[in-house]
């Protein structure tokens, strides 16, 4: 088993988004609920040598926000907005 993507994340947290009544979630709780959902890899539980304390599939999530501008990105091609310590789905956040 490989690595799981930042593309795959980002389809789980869709999953999980369209779930939550308000179509927002942090990333705290997007953390607790990605392992309930998939088999993690034993490359995705490694720990991450840039973000101490965190897994590299951890870092993986957080990264939907940290590359929000590159082309294909979820928050770039429009599925999703960052909000303050999450994500929600566009139109749920007010403007």
């Amino acid at each position: 088993m490989s690595l799981t993507t930042e593309s795959q994340f980002a389809d789980i947290v869709e999953v999980l988004l369209k779930e939550s009544s308000s179509g927002q979630a942090s990333y705290d709780d997007l953390i607790a609920e990605i392992p309930n959902r998939i088999t993690l890899s034993q490359e995705d539980l490694v720990p991450s040598t840039t973000r101490p304390g965190e897994a590299v599939w951890q870092q993986r999530v957080r990264n939907i926000t940290s590359h929000k501008d590159t082309r294909g990105n979820a928050i770039n091609s429009g599925r999703f907005v960052s909000i303050p310590g999450g994500l929600a789905l566009p139109g749920a956040v007010a403007a």
